[in-house]
């Protein structure tokens, strides 16, 4: 069975510039499974995906909410998990750290800190307590046996701030302070992609989102992981919400070929 140390080393080593890791995020255990089953050699958890299963919008889970999901997602394959632990449930660096330390616990190969305060008014943290946090979540996270992959992420273009300027300066300043992966989610232009990825020495992540480069173009440009954010659990909302309505409204059963295709990858993935 393969060991915490050895999936934390595992997950790292995946980071290659240019050959980018391709992270999909599982809202359940079943949904692990299935990804596990597709192929796919390391997995993420989603904060909004999760959030939608206990009917909440995203930003509404609690520490101890997340951190038993990621041991439920850890628990259901034996590939590597990163944690979206949003801004590690807490403002000060001490908070940062202690959910850290206790995401260690769950088996985790990796987990995240974002810089994102969760008030309108000021969404960002200012740069300097930033790196603080960033600094006292990488101590935390390289602490124990396993040295989870710290990743660090600068929410400016989530939050009504495209600035690459001062994203860039915060991602150089969360290197500084340790972080092992650098994501700036919202970027779309391959040209800002790419001034990211010169400007910094660590693998960054992009986010898969509407307008962003296809894999190849990252790939060319050195990004070294590509995620989805909760896109795959709004999928399959999506899909079900249309099933539904299709029901309610129409009286047909067109969404059942859909239902094929899933009972398909039911029973290839749990068998």
């Amino acid at each position: 069975m393969t060991t915490q140390t050895d999936k934390a080393g595992q997950f790292l080593d995946l980071h290659r510039p240019g050959n980018p890791l391709l992270l999909p995020n599982p809202w359940d255990q079943g949904s692990a499974r299935l990804l596990a089953s597709l192929g796919f050699q390391a997995l993420a958890t989603t904060s909004s995906g999760f959030a939608a299963t206990l009917g909440r919008l995203d930003g509404s889970v609690s520490r101890d909410e997340a951190l038993a999901h990621a041991a439920a997602i850890v628990a259901a394959t034996e590939l590597p998990v990163s944690a979206d632990l949003e801004n590690c449930f807490a403002d000060d660096p001490g908070g940062v750290a202690r959910t850290v330390t206790l995401a260690a616990d769950t088996g985790l190969a990796g987990c995240s800190v974002e810089d994102f305060t969760g008030d309108d008014d000021e969404p960002v943290y200012d740069i300097g307590l930033a790196a603080e946090r960033v600094a006292a979540a990488t101590e935390a996270a390289h602490a124990g046996p396993a040295r989870l992959v710290l990743t660090a992420r600068a929410e400016n273009y989530l939050h009504g701030r495209p600035d690459l300027a001062d994203t860039i300066t915060r991602l150089q300043a969360y290197q500084a302070a340790g972080a092992d992966v650098l994501y700036a989610p919202g970027l779309t232009s391959l040209a800002d992609i790419r001034q990211v990825v010169t400007a910094v020495d660590r693998p960054v992540n992009v986010l898969a989102m509407p307008g962003a480069p296809a894999v190849s173009e990252l790939a060319e440009v050195g990004v070294s992981r590509v995620s989805v954010g909760g896109a795959f659990a709004l999928a399959a909302v999506g899909a079900l919400a249309a099933a539904a309505t299709e029901l309610r409204d129409k009286g047909t059963y067109g969404y059942l070929a859909n239902s094929a295709a899933g009972r398909q990858a039911v029973q290839r993935a749990f068998s």
